[in-house]
């Protein structure tokens, strides 16, 4: 089974959707397995978005990240990165197709609710910054088998 991060970021929190973005995961079939409230830092900050460091929209991501806390999710399940992109929608929320997570509930760019990693290789890292091991709960989910063929799961 394979791991994803998803943080709803501070507009998501300031608009009260976090329970409506873990309804959406939860009624797909995706396994919760770490959960938790956190103001993001500089340092968290500047490994999370490494690859936009030398950007000029840099600075005011942070500043935007750090503004309000943020809830971060950690989701287990078969393929679960690429679901979870699905469901998400793409970046600009305004052109998100209807039925994601941006495409029902934001209009921006920045502001368009939550982030997601990009693939399982992100997702791994992320996950490393933002949970340790005592903070992740694996757990027996009931209903596997009524989500997922037994050679899907392996």
């Amino acid at each position: 089974m394979e791991r994803s991060v998803i943080l709803v970021k501070p507009d998501g929190v300031q608009r009260g959707v976090i329970g409506e973005i873990i309804h959406r995961f939860e009624r797909k079939g995706l396994q919760l397995v770490g959960l938790k409230m956190l103001s993001l830092d500089d340092a968290l900050l500047d490994e999370w978005y490494a690859h936009h460091k030398d950007k000029p929209f840099f600075a005011k991501l942070k500043a935007y990240m750090k503004s309000y806390p943020v809830v971060a999710m950690l989701w287990e399940g078969a393929q679960v990165v690429a679901t979870i992109r699905k469901m998400v929608g793409i970046t600009l929320a305004r052109e998100a197709e209807a039925g994601t997570i941006r495409g029902d509930f934001a209009m921006s760019q920045q502001y368009n609710l939550v982030h997601a990693s990009e693939n399982t290789e992100i997702a791994k890292r992320e996950e490393q910054l933002m949970f340790t091991p005592s903070e992740i709960f694996p757990w027996k989910k009931t209903d596997f088998p009524h989500v997922y063929l037994d050679e899907e799961i392996k």
